[in-house]
């Protein structure tokens, strides 16, 4: 899945619950995916231009959020500061259109090899809440499995390089390899709960039909 496209799903996800300025979406998306996923008013702004082109998501009317009335001077103060084009923008917010709430569900039933990447998977990860246990443990399941290929593909490499690298390099790799593995073991516990959860779910739907 492409930058711009993990940048799509991550939209639409934070647009499910209810219309939202673009300033607003920003903020969110950083709570969510934390501050090593900055996200800049120059990616936001054309990625949601072309959602609206798309016509996964659409311009609605202003709205009205907790505490505005009661710093209506200070923010039209801060408004005046502000250029026209900036001040237009702030004002615009963002809802999904019925295509967009059908790409989410499609996009959140799919767990595919690209929603394990590193890239997507923090995405994907940010949406659980919106996604079925089914899916959410595949998708753990398989970055579960990339991560293996990965941690395997480290300590060959360490193993080819030893004598070659300086102490710095070794260094560098010896972190990667401490990072990996600590990746898989909160996988492993995430992988448990959801099996776990499952079966409770299962236990209780066999009882109810008893």
């Amino acid at each position: 899945m492409a930058k711009t496209d993990v940048l799509t799903l991550a939209i639409l996800g934070t647009l499910a619950e209810r219309p939202l300025h673009g300033y607003e979406i920003r903020k969110r998306l950083g709570a969510q995916l934390g501050p090593f996923r900055a996200l800049s008013y120059g990616s936001l702004y054309p990625c949601l231009k072309r959602m609206v082109e798309d016509g996964v998501i659409e311009v609605t009317d202003d709205i009205a959020e907790g505490g505005a009335a009661r710093s209506g001077a200070k923010a039209s103060r801060a408004s005046a500061r502000k250029d026209s084009a900036s001040a237009r923008r702030s004002r615009i917010a963002y809802a999904l259109t019925e295509a967009g709430k059908a790409r989410l569900a499609q996009e959140l039933a799919n767990a595919g090899a690209s929603s394990w990447d590193d890239d997507t998977f923090d995405v994907r990860f940010s949406l659980f809440a919106k996604t079925d246990s089914a899916t959410r443990l595949r998708i753990l399941e398989g970055r579960r499995s990339r991560l293996m290929e990965r941690l395997e593909e480290i300590a060959e490499a360490r193993r080819a390089s030893r004598e070659r690298h300086d102490k710095y390099t070794a260094e560098l790799q010896r972190h990667g390899l401490e990072r990996v593995e600590r990746e898989v073991e909160w996988l492993d516990q995430l992988i448990e709960n959801e099996r776990s959860a499952s079966r409770g779910t299962n236990q209780t739907a066999s009882a109810g039909e008893n």
